[in-house]
């Protein structure tokens, strides 16, 4: 049976951010194989036509990087017959809960206290590389995963854009993807059709007035200086890509070269 190879930008009603990485290119010449990596955002608002679209995709696993706060805001995914749903939290929940209720419930001086001059883009950097130095056991199980028998899959967060944009970075990293175009794919994220939904409680006109919305905008946006931040983590802890894939996420060259076949052409 012939795999459905879908376009990268499919028309999606209910899942926002969603594209095949497939095409990127590798620094020896090879590309990602089309078909067997996707990224999105959270899938609980998938209406039935998305549904029929995500099982078209011959889908082994799906990653979903929320945390239960988020799942309790947006709701939990749809099922996929014969896919195997794997909930795999990059978040602090209680920091997490907590941050984002202030931004949902917040008013405009607490979002200045939270976000303004900067605090924003700075939490974000933060995060990232938190994420880059205490998330390596998440990292490890995702990329044996796909490694061993996980793909096609497709890893998704809330938006689609820091866990998921991460994980998917790591993992063209050991794919041996060329920076310039991780980054590529990365910013991707932030075009205006691709971005989370913002779901503020304020009924006010101040609820989505410019200023908030630009106080905001750190949170939503996809940053060069975020993913900057993770590889710069990688350098400056472990001195590289390499003693990264293999001493943090335990990564052997079996493994690697295993992840190469199934993802490469």
């Amino acid at each position: 049976m012939t795999q459905h190879i879908p376009s990268t930008e499919p028309e999606l009603t209910g899942v926002r951010n969603f594209r095949d990485v497939g095409g990127l290119p590798t620094v020896d010449g090879r590309r990602v194989r089309h078909g067997v990596l996707f990224r999105s955002g959270h899938l609980a608002h998938a209406t039935a036509s998305d549904a029929t679209f995500l099982s078209s995709l011959g889908l082994h696993t799906v990653f979903d990087f929320r945390n239960a706060a988020d799942q309790k805001l947006d709701g939990h995914d749809i099922e996929l017959p014969g896919v195997r749903q794997v909930n795999l939290p990059l978040s602090d929940p209680a920091d997490g809960a907590q941050f984002w209720r202030m931004v949902r419930d917040g008013d405009l001086d607490q979002l200045r206290s939270i976000l303004a001059d900067g605090k924003g883009a700075g939490r974000m950097i933060a995060s990232y590389r938190v994420l880059v130095r205490e998330r390596t056991a998440e990292h490890s199980q995702v990329l044996r995963s796909l490694a061993e028998d996980g793909v096609p899959a497709l890893m998704h967060c809330a938006a689609g854009k820091d866990r998921a944009g991460l994980s998917v970075a790591v993992t063209l990293l050991a794919l041996g993807v060329e920076r310039d175009a991780i980054f590529d794919d990365y910013l991707k994220s932030s075009a205006t059709h691709r971005r989370y939904r913002v779901r503020r409680s304020g009924s006010s006109a101040s609820a989505y007035s410019p200023e908030v919305m630009e106080l905001l905008d750190p949170l939503f946006d996809a940053r060069a200086e975020y993913l900057s931040a993770a590889l710069e983590t990688i350098e400056e802890t472990w001195g590289g890509v390499d003693p990264y894939l293999e001493t943090a996420l335990g990564l052997t060259p079996e493994n690697r070269e295993r992840l190469r076949e199934r993802l490469l052409d």
